[in-house]
């Protein structure tokens, strides 16, 4: 087999959260003053923190984003989430079939802070699969695009890199695999919430997907 781990992003690979969040998102810039679709919105912030685009937030509505401001986005969220989310389509038997495959070599390394991460997981019932090897962009030096959190879960893993395959929907999400020496491959299904095959292709990902159950037969065949 080519690959001896499995890292996986969460957002819009595990789980189908981007248009949810999005959706709270893009009504708590309204209020204060930003107003913009929902395409739109997704079109800045997929596949990265919010802080990130920290000093647009600011130009866009004229005040400062407050950890309050944040704070009040998170319970938000945390509540939209808990009322709505879902797998995203055969990721559980991806997953499980993976994981199966590797002996338990898989993580979850995301760019969202843990609570957000961990909720998703339990919501769905993926939690399982990752106990103790849950990652957040949040807790290293940096988030992605930077490879911090894929270093970190392969680390953790005792794998190298170059040996690990990451799964991921956003050009920032491949960016940082790459970046982390890593093998990448897209998923982008034809729903909306996911950056596009040619973005991915563009960023880097090897082979992209448009369905999670494709993901057990390119680990095996190497691709």
């Amino acid at each position: 087999m080519a690959f001896d781990a499995v890292l996986f992003d969460c957002d819009g690979v595990l789980v189908d959260s981007e248009p949810i969040t999005h959706r709270v998102l893009r009504d708590q810039l309204a209020e204060s003053g930003w107003v913009m679709t929902l395409p739109e919105c997704m079109h800045i912030f997929l596949g990265k923190a919010v802080r990130s685009e920290a000093a647009r937030i600011e130009a866009e509505t004229g005040q400062p984003l407050t950890d309050a401001w944040m704070e009040r986005f998170y319970a938000r969220r945390n509540e939209a989430l808990q009322a709505e989310l879902q797998a995203i389509a055969h990721a559980e038997q991806a997953v499980a079939a993976v994981h199966g495959l590797l002996q338990g070599r898989i993580a979850c390394a995301s760019g969202a802070d843990r609570a957000k991460v961990e909720l998703q997981l339990a919501k769905t019932g993926l939690a399982r699969f990752f106990e103790g090897r849950v990652f957040s962009g949040h807790e290293m030096p940096r988030t992605k695009p930077a490879p911090d959190v894929y270093l970190a879960a392969a680390a953790a893993l005792g794998v190298g890199p170059a040996r690990c395959l990451v799964v991921e929907d956003s050009a920032t999400g491949v960016t940082a695999g790459v970046a982390a020496g890593a093998t990448v491959v897209g998923y982008s299904p034809s729903a909306h919430g996911h950056d596009s095959s040619a973005a991915l292709r563009a960023a880097g990902a090897r082979h992209v997907m448009d369905d999670m159950a494709e993901l057990p037969g390119l680990l095996s065949a190497g691709f």
